[in-house]
């Protein structure tokens, strides 16, 4: 029986308080996104213990851990479970890029596994190389293996079947509001530097691209925005900022707003804390009355589906 392993790419996340910091440290001494051409592990020390003491605070609220790393394992055994078939067996394996399981333990394990096929699958559905490129970078820093058996998944910002997940988990929470035809929305994703987007990363195209194709497969023709969160650092960033625009939209007169996280497919802090408390004080201040935040992919059967089917078309 031909044996097949599937390996999930996502970002990880603190499991305790007292990880936040060197979990934060891990983040900052990425050469794909703070790109430090000395001094680096220096950089990554200072900044990590900077910022920690706020960030502890901040996964306190959300409690005192990412839920990242629980909602990801689901994810895989819910893949796990769905990919079984005749004469190919599927082992799916969670590879983290800042926290445990990180990469350099998960390729260890991979490598010594007799894999006939190993498949890369990114959980980031748009393709960057602060994301993406980054774990498959962190990926081939390890890997000694035969690359020929490596198939690899970037992106698939432009599936149906992802477009019809978000919709599904659209309406699942157009129902929380009382008046549902006068809810705007609001795609909120993680932004990144504009000199990034420059360069030619495809990271904001393909964010559009789903956006569009999302709101093809609605019916409602509901008035829609795009802004981005999670600034970090002087840089120009792609704006507008989500904090803004979420004021400026209940200054202008918006009451119903319904935020969409659509570069996360699993919750963490930026749509539980940044989007679910932060940004809910700005709109709850400037006079949006019901502010809702749609609930990440997670383990939505139509998106476990999808991947499955992307894995199978690899074979």
């Amino acid at each position: 029986m031909e044996k097949v392993a599937v390996v999930l790419f996502n970002l990880g996340g603190p499991d305790s308080l007292q990880s936040v910091q060197p979990f934060l440290k891990n983040l900052f001494s990425d050469p794909d996104i703070f790109k430090i051409p000395i001094g680096q592990k220096l950089f990554a020390k200072l900044i990590s213990s900077l910022r920690s003491k706020k960030v502890v605070k901040q996964y306190a609220l959300i409690g005192g851990k990412s839920p990242i790393n629980e909602l990801t394992e689901n994810q895989r055994i819910a893949l796990e479970s769905v990919l079984q078939k005749d004469n190919t067996h599927f082992e799916v394996f969670v590879a983290m890029r800042y926290w445990h399981p990180l990469t350099e333990e998960i390729v260890k394990i991979v490598e010594k596994g007799n894999f006939s096929k190993i498949i890369l699958l990114s959980l980031y559905p748009h393709k960057s190389i602060v994301t993406t490129g980054s774990s498959i970078n962190e990926w081939f820093r390890f890997y000694k293996g035969n690359r020929e058996k490596i198939a690899i998944i970037e992106e698939y910002h432009n599936n149906s079947e992802y477009h019809k997940a978000i919709n599904q988990r659209i309406d699942q929470t157009l129902l929380e509001f009382s008046e549902i035809e006068k809810v705007e929305f609001l795609f909120s994703a993680h932004s990144v530097p504009q000199s990034l987007i420059a360069s030619g990363d495809p990271y904001q195209s393909q964010i559009l691209a789903s956006i569009n194709g999302i709101m093809q497969q609605r019916t409602d023709n509901r008035k829609f925005h795009v802004s981005y969160q999670s600034k970090v650092g002087p840089v120009k960033w792609l704006e507008p900022s989500t904090e803004k625009f979420v004021e400026e939209l209940g200054k202008n007169g918006v009451k119903n707003l319904l935020v969409i996280p659509i570069s996360f497919v699993t919750d963490h802090i930026e749509t539980l804390f940044e989007l679910g408390i932060e940004y809910r004080k700005v709109a709850e201040k400037s006079g949006i009355v019901n502010f809702k935040v749609m609930k990440a992919l997670n383990s939505s059967e139509i998106f476990i589906n999808m991947l499955k089917n992307l894995v199978l078309e690899k074979l």
